[in-house]
């Protein structure tokens, strides 16, 4: 399971002109499911997620982390994130979750960013063509993989 993790002052994700998801400061989350992912792995994310410091203190150090700050979280099924690009101009997505089960696991994550503490957890639609908007602060964007986690 990969997770591009943007810090953020604001965002919104947009379906047919509908907004379906809104947040103030937090954390934007991309995610794609692989083939092989499994609750363990959305377990293993939303927890490193919830506690990661890129917030700053009184002191401009990133210290903080979304517990800390009451941050929000905006979480967006992004497919594309496991494209293989290592042969031709076209990427490969064979690597990416069947739908079915690639949705189950991005609302079980959803629900994981929850149950870690987090109170405002706001999504996009799974499968939707969806328009993201955004205020990147910093910027500060992270890459997470769930397999390189300890």
């Amino acid at each position: 399971m990969k997770a591009v993790i943007q810090r953020v002052s604001q965002c919104s994700v947009t379906v047919d002109g509908n907004i379906t998801g809104q947040i103030g400061a937090g954390f934007l989350i991309l995610l794609g499911v692989e083939n092989g992912d499994t609750r363990a792995d959305a377990d293993k994310l939303a927890a490193k997620i919830a506690v990661l410091r890129v917030f700053t203190d009184e002191n401009d150090k990133m210290n903080l982390s979304l517990l800390d700050t009451s941050g929000e979280v905006l979480v967006v099924s992004q497919f594309t994130l496991c494209a293989d690009c290592r042969k031709g101009r076209r990427p490969n997505f064979i690597g990416a979750a069947l739908p079915d089960e690639a949705n189950g696991l991005y609302e079980y994550f959803c629900e994981c960013m929850k149950r870690s503490g987090i109170e405002k957890v706001e999504r996009g639609i799974f499968g939707a063509d969806m328009k993201v908007s955004l205020l990147n602060d910093g910027p500060v964007t992270i890459i997470l993989d769930s397999a390189q986690l300890a």
